[in-house]
């Protein structure tokens, strides 16, 4: 199996859109475990129903829900892959390292300052079909998919707010649990998309 990937940074950091990009240059398969809940949620599944509570708080969904989903899907990609928000957690990063024994991910982590977050949270819009996400200004409808782009219901002030908490609480150990093992590069995630692009691709 080819090394993998973890992406990690705050919500609204744009570590989605960078990491879709990253996944089709390596030309590697990439699970983002945000859209993944999100499009559960909506169709009323079984892993929507079980994430559902936690969403609504805007809190994170408990490592037992996550955890064997992502290693399943991790297990079954050869040639290589790239995770969009996750691990989450230390607990998370020791199992999927458990999972891979030798052949555990690097990560690659995007800092964006806490206040160009909230600046960029309240412009963001999201693709219904495809979960491209765009900016407000743009066309109202994806230029990917043609789907209708709309605010994410996770976007609102007090449950952003709730989730920029819980990355600060759980996802900074879990940076540091890749840099203590020497295997995190910390990318600068504030300039236009594509030089965030430059920096993240070398």
């Amino acid at each position: 199996m080819k090394k993998g990937l973890v992406f990690l940074g705050p919500p609204a950091s744009g570590k989605g859109t960078q990491a879709q990009r990253l996944a089709e240059e390596l030309e590697i398969a990439c699970l983002s475990t945000g859209a993944l809940l999100r499009s559960a949620l909506s169709v009323g599944s079984p892993l929507g129903e079980k994430a559902k509570p936690f969403l609504d708080r805007g809190e994170y969904v408990p490592d037992e829900i996550m955890v064997p989903i992502v290693i399943e899907w991790v297990s079954n990609q050869s040639e290589g892959w790239l995770l969009d928000g996750f691990p989450r957690t230390v607990h998370q990063a020791e199992a999927l390292d458990r999972a891979l024994e030798s052949n555990q991910p690097q990560a690659i982590v995007l800092h964006v300052p806490d206040d160009e977050l909230r600046k960029r949270v309240i412009r963001r819009l999201e693709c219904e079909s495809c979960h491209r996400v765009s900016r407000s200004g743009d066309d109202e409808f994806c230029p990917d998919c043609g789907g209708l782009l709309n605010t994410r219901d996770d976007d609102s002030p007090e449950k952003f707010e709730s989730r920029l908490s819980e990355f600060h609480r759980l996802v900074f150990p879990t940076i540091q649990y890749y840099c203590d093992r020497g295997r995190a590069r910390i990318v600068n995630g504030v300039g236009s998309l594509d030089d965030v692009w430059r920096r993240v691709r070398i």
